[in-house]
C-alpha cells in the first residue's frame, strides 16, 4: 500500500515592534495600529491526507485542547467554505510559547490553510484564504501575507512594508497572558494617535498593552526590567507576556540573555523577510 501524500511545513511567531490602541469602536473592538514581522522560532507541522474525510490530530499539544485547536479548526473552516470532503491527520511540534503575544495559533492556522490548498488541490487565492482565515482570528491574514506588514482596524487592514533585519533577544516568561484580560483593563490607553507615515525609525512607539500586562504578571515585569539593562527598546509583543530587545547583531542579542532572571527561559531570534510558505498561493 503505497504512502499517503503529506506535507511537513513551518508556521514561524511573529514580534509586534509596536502596538497603539488607537481607539475603541462601536462594535465594540479596539482600533489598533501595529507593526508585524516574521522571526525564524516556528512551529512545525506534518499534514497527512487521509482516505476518509476525517480531521484528526497526531498527537496530542499540552494546554491545547482539541476544541481550540486552531490548526485543526482550519482545517475544518476550508473543508466547510469550499465543500471538499477531504480527510487530513495533523501533527504539531509546538515550539512557540503558548500566550505569548508571539501569534503560535494564529500562524498554525493560516499554514494548515496553505498546506491544505495545495494537498487538497483546491487553488484557492490568499484572498480566498484570507476571508476563511479572519473568521480564526484577526492575525491569521497577517501570517497568509508573506511578509512584513503595518495593521490597522482590528489587525485586519495590511499594508506591507519593508523592514531591515534585525536580531532579537527573546524573554519567554513561564506564564500565560489572557488576551481579553489586558483588553479589559480600566487601566489600557485607548487613544494614542494614529501614525500618519508608514516609515519607522528604529525603536518607534511603544506596546499600549505592556503597562497593564506587566502590572498583572510579575514575569513580564522582571522580563522588561532585565531586558532593558542591554537595550532601552526592549518591549512587550503582542498581548504579552514574552519580551524582545532588537539589535543590530547576534552577538549583541545573545550578551543581552545574561540579564535575564534565573531559570527564566530566553532565546536569540532573527527577522525573516518572507514566510516559508511564500510560494504556496
Amino acid at each position: 500500500m503505497s504512502a499517503r501524500p503529506s506535507l511537513t511545513v513551518a508556521a514561524p511567531a511573529k514580534l509586534n515592534l509596536f502596538l497603539h490602541v488607537t481607539g475603541r469602536r462601536a462594535d465594540g473592538y479596539h482600533a489598533l495600529e501595529s507593526l508585524f514581522v516574521l522571526i525564524d522560532l516556528a512551529d512545525r507541522l506534518e499534514l497527512t491526507d487521509r482516505d476518509d474525510d476525517a480531521i484528526v490530530r497526531a498527537n496530542d499539544v499540552a494546554g491545547v485542547a482539541v476544541a481550540d485547536d486552531l490548526a485543526l479548526r482550519a482545517a475544518h473552516a476550508l473543508s466547510e467554505a469550499t465543500g471538499a470532503a477531504r480527510g487530513v491527520t495533523i501533527g504539531l511540534d509546538k515550539r512557540i510559547p503558548l500566550g505569548g503575544g508571539l501569534g503560535g495559533g494564529s500562524s498554525d492556522a493560516a499554514s494548515v490553510l496553505l498546506a491544505l490548498n495545495r494537498l487538497w488541490s483546491l487553488a484557492l487565492s490568499r484572498g480566498d484564504l484570507a476571508q476563511i482565515g479572519a473568521r480564526l482570528g484577526a492575525d491569521v491574514p497577517f501570517f497568509l501575507g508573506g511578509g512584513a506588514a503595518l495593521a490597522r482596524g482590528i489587525g485586519d487592514v495590511l499594508a506591507p512594508v519593508s523592514v531591515p533585519t534585525m536580531w532579537a533577544a527573546l524573554a519567554m516568561p513561564r506564564v500565560h497572558v489572557a488576551t481579553a484580560a489586558v483588553f479589559a483593563s480600566p487601566r489600557l490607553t485607548r487613544s494614542t494617535p494614529s501614525a500618519k507615515i508608514n516609515v519607522f525609525s528604529e525603536g518607534y512607539g511603544v506596546n499600549d498593552l505592556e503597562a497593564v500586562a506587566a502590572a498583572q504578571f510579575a514575569p513580564v515585569r522582571d522580563a522588561l526590567q532585565a531586558l532593558r539593562r542591554a537595550s532601552p527598546s526592549a518591549r512587550m509583543t503582542g498581548s504579552g507576556g514574552c519580551v524582545f530587545a532588537p539589535f543590530a547583531s547576534e552577538h549583541e542579542a545573545r550578551a543581552a540573555l545574561r540579564f535575564l532572571p534565573a531559570g527564566m527561559p530566553g532565546c536569540v531570534v532573527r527577522t525573516i523577510a518572507r514566510h516559508p510558505l511564500a510560494s504556496f498561493a
